[in-house]
């Protein structure tokens, strides 16, 4: 068995959670979010507790129930706090703009880059950080890695676009090679 997949989950006292014929609902003070729940897995709601528990012994479904486990956990955690991802744009001329839903980034491009933000993130910019929020951490995570492809961090002067936890591994250019 998993060893996480075991562990059960606890629901907090401002969250409801129905489960019924593979499909789990989980709605809290945040919002309200649904997930398919895999054949080979079933889910056992009682007493302010989820248990994932699996079909067989192979590992395969020792590994769905690990996953599944986890992604229970980050809903329960999406509609009780949320989310934050934080992306950072470095660059001389790099700027970020945000008019309602649609980010506005000059990148070095000849023309600007938009990018409508999906259903459900929220973003906010301070000078040259973009702060992405949301309940869903699948596709908060989604939308932060498809920003950040616009222009990803060179190794030379580290311009471009990167999460704030980032290391950069430089590279040394042309000077440093004789």
């Amino acid at each position: 068995m998993s060893r996480v997949g075991k562990r059960p989950i606890p629901i907090p006292d401002n969250v409801n959670v129905a489960y019924d014929s593979h499909r789990l609902r989980v709605k809290g003070p945040k919002g309200e979010l649904s997930r398919i729940i895999h054949a080979e897995v079933d889910l056992g709601v009682k007493e302010g507790l989820i248990h994932v528990i699996p079909s067989g012994k192979m590992k395969r479904v020792r590994a769905l129930q690990g996953l599944t486990r986890t992604l229970i956990a980050n809903m329960i955690v999406g509609v009780t706090q949320g989310f934050q991802r934080v992306l950072e744009v470095n660059g001389v001329g790099y700027r970020v703009d945000l008019k309602s839903n649609v980010l506005t980034l000059s990148l070095g491009f000849s023309h600007p880059v938009t990018y409508k933000l999906p259903e459900g993130i929220s973003a906010s910019v301070d000078k040259n950080r973009i702060v992405l929020s949301g309940i869903d951490k699948e596709l908060l995570g989604a939308t932060a890695a498809s920003i950040r492809r616009f222009r990803g961090p060179e190794p030379y002067k580290g311009k471009g676009v990167k999460y704030v936890e980032e290391q950069i591994k430089r590279k040394a250019g042309k000077s440093a090679a004789k």
